[in-house]
């Protein structure tokens, strides 16, 4: 079976997204980042990164990187039509899903939710949340420009849209204002089933 290695609310909430819409039967493993558990032996032994999300398959071998979990699982399941065929939509869909993860999230929101791994200390953690923001804010407007008016980033629902949703969701909880077509998409995700499990599952309200 497999195994999804997860902290509620983080960007492993896409890849759990993308089970759920591929109706995989798993097991979900908690991983309280808070309490340390990513350098927990036990963990370390899965994935010497101390990162998350980890998907452990049925052979026992783990897959980290939000990016190659979800190729895997779009690949390993084509029918699902989580990422095209085609290889200049496939490589769309990367370029999107990689900016997401890479800079909206490495460089944006790693700023804001964790200054400290960026500041020399105590006094320059509000300079540093701001650049973070900035960041975020800028990225936004970037991604916002390629999004459609409506429906999904790049047509069909894919894995950009999974990675898309889940720097959406930290933007509205952390009361950064999305651009209109960003809205409309986090919108958009919110109304799938798939979605609004994960969210529930995870302890937070889909609304």
């Amino acid at each position: 079976m497999l195994k999804l290695y997860m902290t509620p609310g983080s960007c492993s909430t896409g890849i759990h997204i993308l089970l759920e819409e591929l109706e995989l039967v798993f097991e979900a493993h908690i991983v309280n980042l808070l309490a340390g558990d990513q350098h927990r032996p036990e963990f370390l032994a899965i994935n010497p990164k101390a990162t998350i999300p980890v998907l452990v398959k049925d052979d026992g071998s783990a897959l980290t990187e939000f990016q190659a979990i979800a190729y895997w699982l779009a690949r390993k399941y084509p029918k699902a039509g989580l990422l095209a065929a085609d290889a200049d939509a496939a490589a769309a869909a990367l370029e999107l899903t990689g900016f997401v993860v890479g800079t909206l999230h490495g460089q944006g929101f790693q700023r804001v939710f964790v200054p400290e791994k960026y500041a020399a200390g105590p006094a320059e953690y509000d300079r540093v949340k701001r650049q973070g923001t900035d960041i975020v804010n800028q990225a936004l407007a970037l991604v916002a420009q390629s999004l459609p008016e409506q429906g999904y980033a790049l047509g069909d629902f894919g894995i950009a849209d999974a990675a898309l949703f889940y720097v959406e969701f930290w933007a509205d909880k952390s009361g950064i204002a999305l651009p209109e077509t960003c809205r409309k998409h986090y919108r958009l995700m919110l109304s799938r089933p798939a979605v609004r499990r994960v969210l529930m599952e995870e302890g937070y309200r889909p609304d």
